[in-house]
């Protein structure tokens, strides 16, 4: 099998990682950008040239067989060789031009990175940005991004981080809502409040029992872990929430309120891979970006 790997077509190997991981030709199909049918045919010519079954059909999906199993290995080792291929050719541009991709989280892609991207765009035309929004770490080894904004330090290997400083939180509300319901000073004083909490996520609960503070689900009247659209349901008078100060308080009808204990900050990280990190265009825009989130940071 080893042997024959060497005349295949790049095409189908990627064809058959996607189906592996996704267990459908429906979602391996929408991973590559490719339709279904082709995928289906990408899959037949490849166990026809290898002379093996590499999948078992199911009614739920696609499971690998014996041979595809043993082929998935090779597979994967191919498309890590790849990957540093194409780091590595990225690398050696030189030109102020071409598409960078920058991965932050949601929140951070709605209310700081619009004004950012439109600064880049200014000082750099000829610069294409790819702005990704998620909350899930992007894998900056095989190009999901060329620069992350975190909120945490990544831990990846072959990384160059840079920690630009730390995002004060607040807690906020309507001035409808404190008018109607009160300031609360005390952390007493929140549970005869409505307080906008995550769902799934339960970083909250345990930052405030961290300090003390016995918080449990119930105490969130509303429930969201998506961050702008928590914010969204700060702002239309659901209860009180947390949000990063200097977005906040620059919000109209939106009040901070004092509370008598500390509340954690935000570290903002930048990293890019170090192959990376140096291209022209990619060190421009990890400047550029430096500049723009001073304006968040303390």
């Amino acid at each position: 099998m080893d042997t024959a790997l060497n005349t295949l077509d790049w095409s189908l190997i990627q064809s058959f990682l996607a189906v592996a991981q996704a267990g459908t030709l429906s979602t391996g199909a929408h991973k590559l950008g490719m339709s279904q049918p082709t995928l289906g045919r990408h899959i037949r010519a490849l166990e026809a040239q290898l002379g093996a079954e590499l999948f078992l059909r199911h009614a739920r999906g696609f499971e690998l067989s014996p041979q595809g199993k043993e082929l998935l290995p090779h597979a994967q080792a191919m498309a890590q060789a790849m990957q540093a291929l194409a780091i590595t050719a990225a690398g050696a541009q030189t030109r102020l031009q071409g598409d960078v991709r920058i991965a932050t989280s949601v929140f951070m892609a709605h209310h700081a990175m619009p004004g950012i991207i439109a600064q880049m765009r200014a000082a750099e035309p000829d610069i294409q940005i790819d702005l990704i929004p998620s909350d899930a770490s992007e894998n900056l080894l095989f190009r999901e991004a060329d620069i992350a904004v975190r909120m945490y330090r990544p831990t990846q290997l072959d990384m160059i981080t840079k920690h630009l400083g730390d995002i004060r939180l607040g807690m906020f509300a309507t001035r409808e809502y404190l008018s109607r319901r009160g300031k609360p000073a005390t952390a007493e004083e929140l549970r005869h409040h409505d307080i906008i909490g995550y769902d799934a996520n339960d970083d909250i609960i345990r930052e405030m029992r961290g300090m003390g503070i016995p918080a449990s689900r119930d105490w969130f009247a509303v429930r969201c872990d998506n961050q702008s659209a928590y914010w969204e349901l700060v702002r239309a008078g659901c209860g009180l929430g947390f949000c990063q100060a200097e977005i906040a308080r620059a919000t109209p009808g939106i009040e901070e309120v004092a509370l008598d204990f500390p509340l954690p900050v935000l570290p903002v990280w930048l990293t890019a891979h170090e192959t990376l990190r140096h291209t022209p265009r990619i060190s421009r825009i990890w400047s550029l970006l430096e500049t723009g989130l001073r304006a968040f940071v303390s």
